[in-house]
């Protein structure tokens, strides 16, 4: 195999239910050399398997997975660990001449690997109380349009009335004289320690939403209530952000008599199809390059085939060996 040399990673993307697991799996049976680093908000948990639509153990002992089962429940774990440690870890794979696939759907830490964090100027506590006050007085709008002026570019990518971000990224600025658009372009190049190609899979949307009603349906006759109520009876507390994960949070409310199991249930099926449907639109505007590959189209064994292509002979230049 030649790409490990050169560092260059695969990421494989797409929103929850399409078939990326699967894929992935199905492709480091083809290929043992293959190493998978979860890129999931919520497998990082251990304990909380059903929900989250972990592997199995039997594939966990065959294919060697990353970034799964290595915090407890009641621990807080954010994007910036998950970047430092799961850099740390593409890159040991390099080292050891194994081949390292990237996947998952959780769009923050994707773009923590690519795009490595940067963490600009200490705060400037009297020029944020200067912005919060022209706030005020103004409007936020006010502050987004001195914004748009001093750099379109990051206030392309945020709300208007997002005023945390839109008085930091103002804050950067005046403390460094330069945009926080070129400063986090800057310190990606530098801090970027591989390539990367990115395949993102979708379906059609009736089919997505179709694929999640029965993958509901399937974590519940696997246990999933049950796996809920022993995380209770472990100590982990309904309030804490594991088990306000999506579907965790129904089940706690129909286990404290709020909802009924149909009605938790077909919360959980709803609220992963808005889930699915806002990872799409993440991922179209605020990740490029993206070669998508739409799987109600093509045939499992000519993308595992075609992206075993990819992995044997992988561009040294930017750009995609296409699909379609």
């Amino acid at each position: 195999m030649t790409n490990s040399k050169d560092n260059n990673l695969l990421i494989l993307l797409g929103p929850t239910g399409v078939g990326k697991t699967d894929i992935s799996i199905k492709l480091a049976q083809k290929m043992p050399d293959i190493e998978i680093i979860s890129a999931d908000s919520m497998q990082i948990y251990r304990y909380m398997n059903i929900g989250t639509a972990k592997p199995n153990i039997n594939i966990l002992n065959d294919i060697k997975h990353h970034m799964i089962d290595i915090v407890d429940p009641s621990n807080n774990f954010d994007v910036i660990k998950y970047s430092e440690l799961a850099a740390k870890i593409i890159l040991d794979v390099f080292k050891r001449g194994k081949i390292p696939i990237l996947a998952g759907g959780s769009g923050l830490y994707i773009s923590s690997i690519i795009n490595p964090l940067f963490a600009g100027p200490a705060k400037d506590s009297e020029y944020r109380k200067i912005l919060e006050e022209e706030a005020k007085i103004y409007g936020n709008k006010y502050l987004y349009d001195k914004l748009s002026k001093i750099d379109p570019v990051s206030a392309s990518k945020i709300e208007p009335n997002d005023l945390r971000r839109i008085i930091r990224v103002l804050e950067v600025y005046k403390s460094t004289g330069k945009t926080i658009s070129y400063l986090q372009k800057k310190a990606s190049t530098k801090n970027r320690k591989f390539n990367y190609q990115i395949i993102g899979f979708k379906r059609d949307r009736e089919n997505l939403y179709q694929r999640i009603n029965l993958r509901v349906d399937k974590m519940i006759r696997h246990g999933f209530i049950e796996e809920v109520k022993t995380l209770r009876k472990m100590g982990y507390k309904e309030d804490l952000n594991s088990m306000q994960g999506l579907g965790y949070k129904q089940i706690n409310k129909h286990l404290n008599g709020v909802y009924s199991e149909e009605e938790a249930i077909n919360l959980m099926k709803i609220e992963t199809r808005h889930y699915a449907k806002r990872q799409m639109t993440w991922f179209k505007n605020k990740i490029e390059n993206i070669e998508w590959i739409d799987l109600d189209k093509i045939n499992e064994n000519e993308v595992l085939s075609k992206i075993e292509n990819i992995l044997k002979y992988f561009p040294k230049k930017e750009g995609f060996l296409k699909f379609m």
